[in-house]
């Protein structure tokens, strides 16, 4: 496992996306003239599947522009937002071959890759942030960044914030489980958030993330699921009408290094990249709970109709499957048995 970094504290995005979009239209420019004027010792490329204003590419833009200033200019580090290189399950394919050195992966998508990523994505587990990070800067959080190690990826920084992911839907809103019942809800191809839609009855489809937008439009699926930064970034309330503040799950992004290209970069220089991205993990993670907050009432104002509802009258629902059984059995008593340190008893 390579170096984490110290985590610190620092200020919140403030008054929403806004202050922060201002922030990136003027990093580019300095990256650029700095570029210009010394050719890096080190090129490495970071893909991301955020729009550019979401809080993931805001904060990753600062790191990198401190690593540059910190490393004397011997490190770049180039940013691709919005899927630019590929889709998530491509850019997932090319970090392993190296044809990509740095990807932001939600844990849900690299579950397919390393199964025990998910762990974070069993439903209804965290019940708010103070658990979440607990958790993830914990005991959870250390077994899953060595299950990662062993599918020869490296993180390059603690695991960035997702947010707790919520219902939105075009035809009804969703108030109790049996609300779910047959409902045509887009899912990321991810087998946690699949089998859980699944165990309460919706009728899940798996979508890339690029390609959601135009499935709600034309009628492909009447719901999604997604923290409220996704949804407003990506314009989703435009072809949604009803949010559900379910919380169903948190879900976070891990920065996933190529082993050869990341153990490639001197020791010191790794070791500057590392604390820089976690500095920047800690201020991406302040961003998410603050426009968690603050964006229900700009999408309210955008059109979406919110409705809150009994979480652990899902989580109930949920128990009364084999959902949580199976995910159990699936990850293995000691895995379950950290995620329950956290999430007490499930199912």
């Amino acid at each position: 496992m390579t170096g984490q970094g110290k985590l610190t504290r620092r200020g919140l995005l403030g008054t929403g996306l806004t202050a922060g979009l201002a922030t990136a239209t003027a990093l580019p420019l300095c990256s650029i003239v700095t570029r210009r004027a010394q050719a890096a010792e080190f090129s490495l490329k970071l893909a991301t599947g955020q729009d550019p204003t979401h809080p993931v590419n805001l904060r990753a833009q600062e790191a990198i522009d401190r690593i540059r200033t910190a490393t004397g200019g011997r490190l770049e580090i180039r940013l691709f937002p919005a899927n630019q290189l590929g889709s998530d399950t491509d850019l997932l394919s090319q970090v392993r071959s190296g044809g990509v050195e740095m990807f932001n992966l939600s844990s849900s998508i690299l579950a397919t890759l390393v199964p025990a990523a998910g762990i974070v994505n069993t439903g209804f587990a965290f019940p708010d942030y103070p658990t979440v990070w607990k958790a993830m800067d914990g005991e959870l959080g250390a077994y899953v960044r060595a299950q990662i190690q062993k599918a020869g990826l490296l993180t390059a920084a603690p695991i960035w914030s997702n947010g707790f992911r919520q219902i939105t839907t075009s035809t009804r809103p969703i108030v109790t489980p049996g609300d779910l019942h047959g409902l045509k809800i887009r899912v990321p191809p991810a087998p946690a958030l699949t089998s859980l839609f699944q165990a309460l009855e919706a009728g899940a489809t798996p979508i890339n993330f690029n390609e959601l937008y135009s499935a709600l439009q034309t009628k492909v699926v009447e719901a999604q699921e997604n923290p409220l930064p996704i949804i407003a970034t990506t314009k989703l309330y435009e072809v949604q009408k009803y949010c559900s503040m379910t919380g169903h799950v948190w879900d976070g992004y891990w920065i996933l290094a190529n082993r050869r290209a990341w153990t490639k970069l001197p020791e010191d220089i790794r070791t500057v990249a590392e604390n820089e991205f976690a500095r920047s993990a800690a201020d991406q993670r302040a961003d998410i709970e603050q426009l968690s907050l603050s964006l229900r009432a700009d999408l309210t104002a955008k059109g979406l109709t919110f409705n809150d509802v009994d979480r652990e009258s899902f989580r109930a629902a949920l128990s009364k499957t084999s959902f949580y059984q199976g995910w159990k059995e699936k990850y293995g008593a000691e895995a379950w048995g950290i995620l329950e340190q956290f999430s007490g008893k499930l199912g």
